[in-house]
């Protein structure tokens, strides 16, 4: 892969990543490490790729074996979750306060889930991939996903429902 090629794929595919790591890990610096080091895996693999679609997916389940390792390792120090500071809305302001609930609600439920669990809704409804794409990066049948698909969604659903406690 060329330099230029490789700054375009980044510039396409950096955030997206990102992202996915910081909700499935759950602490922003611990994705900035692996994000780092999900593109240094990928740059050192030397793969040879059919399109840009089987790129995307490969850089997705690197990053995802990556937080798979990171959670396999023993932990001397638990980091604390991201702290979120609710503030007094006033009335102009409350719709934006109840949209930071809402996502403050699914955040705790998506953090209930099991790490595949996370993975496969994020990708599937953040992301917008297909079932087939995540099956590519996640290493999974495409006919098993989809019933592992519906039971996370399940799941999320009763989290959302009983945000107090356990499904």
């Amino acid at each position: 892969m060329t330099e230029e090629a490789f700054r375009t794929f980044y510039e396409l595919t950096a955030r997206p990543v990102r992202v996915y790591l910081a909700r499935m890990t759950g602490d922003e610096r611990l994705a900035d490490d692996l994000l780092q080091e999900a593109y240094y895996r990928f740059l050192r693999s030397n793969a040879a790729f059919a399109s840009d679609d089987h790129r995307r997916n490969y850089l997705f389940r690197v990053a995802t074996n990556l937080v798979h390792d990171h959670r396999r390792r023993p932990r001397v120090e638990v980091p604390a979750p991201n702290a979120v500071h609710e503030t007094a809305a006033a009335p102009a302001e409350r719709h934006t306060a109840e949209r930071a609930a809402i996502r403050i609600d699914v955040s705790r439920a998506m953090s209930q889930l099991k790490p595949r669990e996370r993975s496969l809704l994020w990708l599937a409804y953040a992301q917008g991939w297909s079932h087939e794409e995540i099956a590519a990066a996640l290493g999974l049948k495409t006919a098993s996903l989809k019933s592992m698909l519906h039971r996370a969604r399940r799941r999320l659903a009763a989290l959302l429902k009983n945000p107090g406690g356990r499904p």
